[in-house]
């Protein structure tokens, strides 16, 4: 391999690269516009669930039950309602995600010492959320139980009424549970796919639909210094993209950044060779600009948001799936920037999934330039 070869192909890329202020605002502009989009847009967090409130006791108890739930951060009282079809009606038409049905006797009950059965009506239409939001409805409500028995007791001089557990929690690494923390790093890495697998995915197809790619084949230039020069000019487009999403990720998002920034940058280099690689590999491949664009989406996209562990857990996949996310790079660098980002570990950790990083760039280069060969010859 020559490298002064390599140099001229680079610096050929390069000027193409400026002269195409298409390519250039993608490179760049797009990623940014992307994760800004992505990191305000997409949240996992439950709260301000909408919520009805039918009270049949209309006793001090319950209004006190009701204000548990309108002081709470993660319901929204829309108000109170008359009927069952209110309820009903204001489900179907999506304002309204639960309603909180307070029996005739719940006063009663609770105070006796029995337990008082209060309604909980979903909207199962998204099970998830529903799930969860009858998890923060059932705690409060058992809280509430709680304390108005804890009074009774002792006014009635009683004694203090114990807990029979003491649940005491110690949430690591992301101690105010905001999805956002979680999201960011992996949007880095999902983002970083698609753009550098697109911005290659072009190149030699573009050439060939041109016609300058027989004027380059008139020159020694050799496949692997194609590759390699085509890479590294759209490699420092990918590096400048990574830093201005680690800056946004810190100065806009708040994320923590608690581990080594170096190994960080690493990283993310090694997986933007593979993934700039892999995008010639594409483009040699592909007969048309369109046709590489089809299968740089199909094969960066898809698998970069549903098999990488961005937003669905690996672990609750089935077993095939399972076994098919190992191919997917994306996997191991949205586990390296959520380690880095989030738990601040290091290399001693992380080293597996450097290592598969680096045979998946490795590799990728090699059945790259295999595949520029053969189409050469």
């Amino acid at each position: 391999m020559n490298l002064r070869r390599t140099y001229a192909m680079t610096r050929k890329e390069f000027l193409h690269i400026v002269r195409d202020p298409r390519s250039l605002v993608m490179a760049l502009a797009v990623p940014l516009v992307m994760l800004l989009l992505f990191g305000y847009g997409l949240t996992l967090d439950v709260d301000r669930i909408p919520t009805l409130i039918y009270d049949m006791d209309s006793s001090p108890e319950s209004r006190e039950a009701i204000a548990r739930f309108a002081g709470s951060r993660f319901f929204d009282v829309l108000g109170s309602v008359d009927g069952y079809r209110a309820i009903e009606r204001e489900i179907d038409r999506d304002k309204a995600l639960l309603a909180v049905v307070i029996p005739q006797d719940f006063s009663r009950e609770l105070l006796s010492g029995r337990q008082p059965q209060v309604q909980l009506i979903f909207d199962g239409s998204d099970s998830n959320t529903a799930s969860i939001a009858k998890g923060y409805a059932e705690a409060l409500l058992q809280n509430y139980a709680y304390d108005v028995r804890a009074r009774a007791l002792d006014q009635k001089g009683g004694g203090r009424m114990e807990a029979p557990v003491d649940a005491r929690l110690r949430v690591l690494y992301n101690s105010e549970l905001k999805s956002r923390n979680y999201l960011v790093p992996g949007l880095i890495a999902t983002i970083l796919a698609i753009i550098t697998a697109l911005l290659t995915s072009l190149t030699i197809a573009r050439e060939w639909e041109t016609g300058t790619m027989e004027q380059l084949l008139s020159t020694p230039v050799r496949p692997a210094e194609v590759v390699l020069g085509k890479m590294l000019a759209f490699f420092a487009l990918g590096f400048i993209d990574t830093l201005m999403a680690v800056a946004v990720g810190v100065l806009v998002f708040g994320v923590p950044l608690r581990g080594n920034p170096l190994l960080l940058i690493g990283a993310t280099s090694i997986f933007l060779f593979g993934s700039l690689c892999w995008g010639i590999l594409i483009s040699a491949a592909a007969r048309t600009q369109v046709q590489a664009y089809q299968l740089g989406m199909l094969s960066s996209f898809l698998p970069a948001l549903l098999l990488s562990g961005f937003v669905y857990s690996i672990e609750n996949m089935p077993a095939v799936i399972q076994l098919i996310s190992y191919i997917v790079p994306a996997r191991y660098i949205v586990t390296v920037l959520k380690g880095v980002f989030l738990k601040g570990v290091g290399l001693e950790i992380l080293w597996g999934q450097v290592a598969l990083l680096v045979v998946y760039g490795a590799a990728a280069f090699v059945v790259a330039t295999r595949k520029l060969r053969q189409k050469v010859a």
